[in-house]
């Protein structure tokens, strides 16, 4: 018997939530076959059969949450070979080598948050192993604060908020005969009418949010509270840009096959105003501002699960073609949901262009560590006043969100006019290579 453990998913990574068995219990497995899919706060992995044989004793189901270490199942092989996570050694890094799963692709994150240990006051087995909650004991702990007629997708915290209401609706029950009656609903009916009334109308829908969602959640609150975020506006005039990429649209794509779009005029503009204002491109850790000399942007892609931030790894040494070129892959594998760890760390400033959805205005939220994200918004055709006359010219709105605790304003409002000159005179990028 070879057991299947949550394997380590990266420093930061401590748990997921098991999407579905793609091996239901008793069924025959290869080595190297995928078992499960697990998502995590950043990507959806595969956990993958380590040996042969067939898998028996799955003890969590879809929609469980899994620490890291903990057991799934078991593979029982032909030859009747025994490991368990604790034979021989301790857990280790590698432990999922050594267990009967391993997760696929590996990845190495950069964050530097410390895997979960257990504490030293905490109650041990005797192997010396912390106790953990299984998710069969999680629901029966929510079973028993819920009502068991309810449905069981309702949070426990609106069963333990409703408990008073039910506590104190019995005396007004007992006093009910001195009352005219609406309707002869017997008691099981009336508790049951109740449990309804406690979900909410009939023509509303839980939804659980996925892990993903609420780590999106959480970190663009935490972004808002740890940063002092400030953002300085400005708008752009696009005739030149639009002007190249009709003079070039046909030629480049023959030449590269992709389209000439907006993004590598920016993500250039954007590399050589920090250049210019190396604290835009930097990060705080501590008391310390930590200057970096590379120019990774992040590219927000925007998919069915949520919003992610692929990389666009060393954007001052690529082309325009390569910026597309590499923009569109990543965007592909966000929405294929194939991204890796490697792919989402790292960036040193982001760019979001909310003018796809039709954003004609909007205060983009850092993307901590990050100091400066800059928001593209829609071309619109306004009048502006141009040598006295006014004229109809496409124009977007930029937006830039910085932190004030280490960029100034002036400095946050000089970085965007520079990257304004930079997309109005675009040969000027060029020449900059």
């Amino acid at each position: 018997m070879v057991e299947v453990i949550v394997p380590e998913l990266g420093e930061s990574i401590r748990e997921g939530t098991i999407l579905r068995w793609l091996k239901q219990q008793g069924d025959e497995v290869q080595e190297g076959e995928i078992l499960l899919e697990l998502e995590t706060d950043k990507v959806n992995l595969e956990i993958i059969a380590e040996v042969t044989g067939v898998l028996q004793g799955v003890h969590q189901q879809a929609g469980d949450t899994v620490a890291v270490g903990e057991v799934l199942a078991n593979i029982e092989t032909a030859d009747g070979q025994v490991r368990t996570a604790t034979d021989d050694h301790k857990p280790a890094p590698d432990a999922g080598a050594r267990t009967g799963s391993r997760i696929e692709p590996v990845q190495t994150p950069s964050e530097s948050h410390p895997p979960a240990a257990a504490k030293s006051d905490a109650p041990h087995t005797t192997e010396d192993r912390p106790l953990r909650p299984t998710p069969s004991m999680r629901r029966m702990a929510r079973s028993a604060e819920r009502d068991p007629d309810r449905q069981p997708d309702v949070p426990t915290a609106s069963a333990a908020a409703s408990a008073p209401e039910k506590s104190t609706g019995a005396p007004a029950a007992a006093s009910a005969p001195s009352e005219p009656q609406q309707s002869p609903a017997t008691p099981a009916d009336g508790h049951k009418n109740s449990a309804a009334m406690e979900q909410g109308r009939i023509d509303e829908k839980s939804v659980r949010l996925s892990r993903r969602r609420l780590t999106i959640a959480r970190r663009l609150v935490e972004a808002q509270h740890t940063a002092a975020m400030l953002t300085t506006f400005n708008e752009v005039d696009m005739t030149a840009i639009l002007d190249i990429r009709k003079r070039r649209r046909d030629r480049f794509r023959e030449e590269h096959g992709i389209g000439l779009g907006f993004m590598s005029f920016f993500t250039k503009a954007v590399v050589s105003a920090l250049r210019s204002f190396p604290a835009l491109n930097a990060e705080i850790r501590g008391e310390d501002m930590i200057l970096k000399q590379h120019y990774d942007i992040g590219i927000a892609v925007s998919t069915d699960k949520g919003l992610v931030v692929p990389v666009l790894r060393e954007a001052d040494r690529l082309s325009f073609a390569a910026i597309e070129g590499e923009i569109a892959r990543l965007a592909q594998r966000a929405r294929d949901d194939s991204l890796t760890l490697a792919e989402l760390q790292g960036g040193t400033f982001t760019i979001t262009n909310g003018g796809v959805f039709g954003s004609l205005l909007s205060t983009p939220i850092l993307n901590a560590p990050q100091v400066g994200i800059l928001g593209m918004h829609k071309i619109q055709e306004r009048p502006i006043a141009v040598n006295g006359q006014v004229l109809i010219h496409p124009m977007m709105y930029l937006a830039l969100s910085y932190d004030h605790r280490i960029v100034d304003g002036s400095e946050a409002v000089r970085f965007l006019v520079r990257v304004k000159e930079l997309a109005e005179d675009p040969e000027s990028l060029l020449l900059e290579g």
